[in-house]
């Protein structure tokens, strides 16, 4: 007979790691399976300040940077601490020595009355009353990859001494986004310059697609970095670490049922940003306290309650708005872009701060997203109406009303 688990996470990266965290600290029977639990997150995850759960404690942070610039066609100062995560001090942060370990690749899920029953790749079968699916991208018992091509955010970047990248990132700021193009762009879609601070004296320099439908392949993205850093007279050295980022950042919400998916496996990835760390970390206390006032009603209601918190209504309405969002700009002409973004960081910085929000707050998206078209010129305003995204439409299709 199988042991029997309360709570049985399928993945180890920091969404996995933080509700294994948070079930355990409720007082949760908790296991977590990855084909290596034990390894720390190789890429960079970066959040503003105070995005992040008080719960976070200041040594789980590489870097704090107090003012990022962003760049649409003119420059803007964006007076918002900005925080790199040090994975290593997250990772064991999060570690609780109460949670198992299992190291294997889960391939499917069968549900009964009492619980499930996962299987492993290598015929191992483990139980438990409740599973979460924090497999990233790879929704592996969240209905797996969606047959249609995703839209994906791509980038390449590489790791320079702080001096070395000055020209770039000057002292004591780093860059959100910079949509000058890169030198020898010859049109196509267009790129960013993402810039941030590591610590330990160390900056990385990421040259960023932040959606495209087929993604950007990453062979552009390391020429254009290239040119770019050539071009600030910046020369990387041969053996500088090299970064690569590929994630999907339209997939559709999983449907509720008995696995409760969670991060980006669960659409925790923000539509229209690619941050999903920071809203792992805050929904994590959320989902255990869901699961273990639920389980004593059984497995179905401890599911149906996690879900409840992670996507009540207003989530889900905000959510959609974003995507739209992401849709409309999916559709415009790549000259367009950088206009686009112009505008967007010329709103005051609490209505930006509303739409890249790690919680939902519909009322305050749709506001942003208005102020937005009232300020933008004509041939953006065009655009967006053809992708849906109109005055009052958020009123008309979502009935947030004044609420």
């Amino acid at each position: 007979m199988l042991d029997v688990v309360d709570v049985l996470i399928v993945g180890a990266g920091p969404a996995g790691r933080a509700v294994a965290a948070a079930c355990s600290d409720t007082g949760l029977d908790v296991s977590v399976v990855a084909p290596a639990p034990r390894n720390v997150w190789p890429h960079t995850y970066g959040s503003w300040l105070d995005e992040l759960p008080t719960s976070v404690p200041r040594s789980a942070l590489a870097a704090v940077t107090p003012v990022m610039r962003a760049i649409g066609t003119t420059e803007h100062e964006l007076d918002r601490a900005y925080a790199v995560l040090d994975n290593t001090a997250l990772w064991k942060h999060l570690w609780r020595s109460d949670v198992e370990e299992v190291t294997g690749r889960v391939v499917a899920a069968e549900h009964g009355p009492t619980g499930s029953t996962v299987r492993l790749k290598d015929g191992r079968r483990l139980a438990a009353a409740t599973v979460v699916d924090a497999s990233g991208a790879a929704r592996v018992l969240s209905g797996g990859r969606p047959a249609r091509t995703p839209a994906q955010q791509t980038a390449v970047g590489v790791v320079l001494d702080a001096a070395a990248a000055e020209p770039l990132c000057p002292p004591g700021a780093g860059v959100f986004m910079d949509w000058r193009a890169a030198p020898d762009t010859k049109g196509g879609w267009p790129t960013f310059l993402y810039c941030v601070r590591l610590g330990g004296d160390q900056v990385l320099l990421e040259e960023t697609s932040l959606a495209r439908r087929p993604a950007l392949p990453l062979t552009l993205l390391r020429k254009r970095l290239h040119g770019r850093l050539e071009a600030a007279g910046i020369t990387a050295p041969g053996n500088a670490p090299e970064e690569r980022v590929r994630f999907p950042v339209d997939d559709p919400l999983p449907r509720p049922g008995r696995v409760v998916s969670f991060g980006a496996s669960g659409g925790l990835v923000h539509p229209a940003s690619g941050f999903s760390v920071a809203s792992a970390l805050r929904h994590a206390p959320w989902v255990a306290a869901a699961l273990s006032a639920g389980l004593p009603a059984g497995s179905a209601a401890a599911a149906k309650a996690a879900w409840s918190v992670l996507w009540p209504p207003r989530a889900a309405a905000t959510h959609a708005l974003r995507r739209r969002a992401l849709r409309s700009l999916l559709q415009f002409p790549p000259e367009l872009v950088p206009e686009f973004f112009e505008v967007f960081f010329s709103l005051d910085e609490q209505q930006q701060a509303a739409f890249l929000a790690a919680d939902h707050d519909p009322a305050g998206t749709v506001a942003t997203m208005s102020a937005l078209f009232r300020r933008a010129p004509w041939p953006i305003r065009r655009r967006l109406i053809a992708g849906g995204f109109g005055p009052g439409w958020g009123d008309a299709q979502h009935g947030f009303g004044g609420s």
